[in-house]
């Protein structure tokens, strides 16, 4: 059997063995897509949208820029990717995936890994997504070493009121980092125009998923590429509170916002860094019982009872010379399932700068000092700054909250 009949009976073989277990379903589009394209076979020049939108929706003559097709070619490639996740190939079991920017079914073999490819024993196999994360951390590490910061290395200006309920808990603790979701907009037809997106409404695949069956027109040609950012700007915080963290001796595990679980504030009390807009699950469990909320834009905070709003202008004025108002926000108190949750986050990247100093430092305002001991809180500061500086600060209001 030559190369190419031994490649064409391994595709037939997993086509046939992915239609036996139901993988993209025993009937409608999505399976009748799948039917579409395993039939052209693994070599067919990929199909286009015309000949999908004919062949599979019966739409004889459709709109070039017809959502629809890319939709369900997104969910299809979904579909395999989250079976070979739950379910990977073992070795020699072939596989089928729907490259991205194209409209063809392919094939990929799994050959046993050479011994140079074993992982050491106790080693960890990161997928790309988590990869990406580890890179990032790796990245605000080098950072705060070369900022003369220490990782896990002792206490820094010593304890205060935020912290001393948390070095009397008994649970471990979750250090969660803001970070945002990335999704490309590829163009099947010219895929090297592509690019990657931040959307705030778009915070994980799911989200994605969401947005492309309501918004089809919108969000037709997104992609899930597996990537997260962290903003390098959250080192500046993590220098002055992660010796804090180390000096309460508790176990201190590293997660991304975007992997906290409803689950973990059952088991964990929580530490969030980063800005407002990265927050996650945690934003509606924050502003849930505060007397704050953010406004139309994560520039703005605004009280709910009187109605004054604080927003940032960074955005307006970091480029010039200009000085210009943020505002960051700091929050302690305990979520359902028992977490003690504190919050240190910012409307941009200069409050976080400047809020660090403030939380760590062994003396905090007499306001602010007396509100945290008193229980569950939250507190506002204005940061003043210039091209990124943090030049001055000032507490707006410190009031107990639910």
């Amino acid at each position: 059997m030559t190369g190419e009949e031994s490649s064409n009976a391994a595709y037939a073989a997993e086509v046939q063995r992915l239609r036996a277990e139901g993988v993209v379903g025993q009937s409608g589009r999505l399976r009748e897509l799948f039917d579409y394209l395993a039939e052209r076979g693994p070599l067919a020049e990929p199909a286009t949208q015309a000949e999908i939108s004919a062949a599979v929706f019966g739409q004889a003559e459709t709109d070039s820029d017809d959502a629809t097709v890319r939709v369900y070619i997104h969910r299809l490639r979904k579909k395999l990717d989250d079976h070979y996740l739950a379910n990977p190939p073992v070795e020699g079991q072939a596989q089928v995936e729907i490259p991205s920017g194209i409209y063809a079914l392919r094939l990929l073999q799994h050959e046993a890994p050479s011994a140079t490819e074993h992982p050491a024993k106790g080693a960890v196999v990161l997928p790309r997504r988590q990869f990406a994360l580890l890179l990032a951390a790796l990245l605000l590490l080098a950072a705060l070493v070369f900022a003369g910061g220490s990782w896990w290395g002792g206490r820094g200006d010593g304890g205060n009121a935020i912290w001393d309920p948390l070095e009397r808990s008994e649970r471990p603790v979750l250090l969660v980092m803001g970070d945002y979701y990335l999704f490309g907009e590829i163009d099947p037809v010219f895929p090297e125009d592509g690019r990657l997106i931040r959307d705030f409404r778009v915070n994980s695949p799911e989200d994605l998923l969401r947005l492309q069956e309501a918004d089809p027109e919108r969000y037709g040609n997104a992609e899930d590429v597996g990537l997260n950012y962290l903003p390098f700007q959250t080192a500046y915080a993590l220098q002055s509170v992660a010796p804090l963290l180390a000096a309460t001796d508790k176990p201190v595990e590293v997660i991304a916002a975007s992997e906290l679980t409803s689950d973990m504030l059952n088991t964990h009390d929580v530490v969030y860094l980063g800005l407002l807009s990265g927050m996650g699950l945690l934003e509606e469990v924050t502003f849930a019982g505060s007397t704050l909320r953010i406004g139309d834009s994560y520039d703005e905070i605004i009280d709910r009872e009187s109605g004054e709003v604080w927003m940032s202008d960074e955005a307006r004025r970091l480029a010039s010379p200009a000085f210009y108002r943020d505002y960051a926000y700091l929050a302690r108190y305990n979520a359902p399932g028992g977490a003690l949750v504190t919050v240190v986050a910012s409307e941009r990247v200069t409050g976080l700068r400047g809020i660090g100093p403030i939380v760590a430092g062994g003396v905090l305002p007499p306001e602010l000092e007396d509100t945290a001991d008193d229980g569950a809180f939250e507190a506002l500061f204005q940061v003043t700054g210039q091209q990124g500086a943090d030049l001055s600060d000032r507490l707006i209001l410190a009031r107990s909250r639910e």
